[in-house]
């Protein structure tokens, strides 16, 4: 058996003015994570939440709170995300080129764990030498639609990125993010991802239960046809 799987539904999906009910009914249908989108409007041209709103979350839930900074500078964030209760910090490989070893280490030091996210432009080499660190992230983020929006189609030419991430590190936690859902999910398990970030998909279906467990089996699966 590989990595385990873990199922994060994207709270841009949800309904904002009553987050803490929907944190609670995610994890109540299976949930593993809950995935946070901080939008800076200048890496992307959305604008979404911040630390105020991860501290506000964090008093209704001990869930593992996954968060995905796209913003230009993401140690600014270090910080405030960690005193607000985030628990997971994934920055972008295309702003850190200069400083991802300080990166890494601040989140780290702030007892967050540290994840790397690319673009589906970005060369999967370009996040390597962040996995093979001494001081190395502990997840990589491949975008599997440009950042920014939900709602997007499944890139399946970024499944080649995963294979090949898989193929160089069986033990890496490698999450998924865009466009996932029952009719992409065995693209993407079966390239060898195991963190699964699903937005419209879950929050949008009659049974949000029913979905998460097609995503989490077919993690499962995959793994054992691996």
């Amino acid at each position: 058996m590989g990595v385990a799987a873990k199922i994060a539904p994207s709270m841009l999906s949800s309904d904002f003015a009553n987050l803490a009910s929907e944190a609670e009914r995610m994890l109540k249908f299976g949930a593993d994570w809950l995935h946070m989108d901080i939008m800076d409007g200048h890496f992307v041209p959305n604008l979404t939440i911040g630390a105020p709103v991860i501290e506000s979350l964090r008093k209704h839930t001990k869930a593992y709170l996954d968060c995905h900074l796209m913003v230009t500078n993401p140690l600014d964030y270090v910080e405030p995300l960690a005193k607000a209760g985030a628990s997971g910090f994934t920055f972008h490989v295309e702003v850190s080129k200069d400083n991802w070893q300080q990166l890494i280490q601040e989140i780290k030091s702030k007892g967050m764990k540290a994840g790397v996210a690319l673009k589906p432009g970005t060369p999967i080499e370009e996040v390597y030498a962040l996995v093979e660190s001494e001081n190395p992230v502990e997840m990589v983020l491949v975008m599997t639609v440009e950042p920014g929006f939900g709602g997007q189609k499944f890139m399946t030419e970024t499944m080649d990125k995963v294979r090949k991430l898989r193929q160089k590190y069986p033990s890496l936690d490698i999450e998924v993010d865009g466009g996932l859902g029952p009719s992409t999910i065995d693209a993407a398990a079966s390239a060898g991802a195991n963190c699964i970030v699903a937005g419209s998909s879950v929050f949008g279906a009659p049974e949000p239960s029913e979905v998460i467990s097609v995503l989490r089996k077919s993690v499962e699966e995959a793994q054992l046809n691996s």
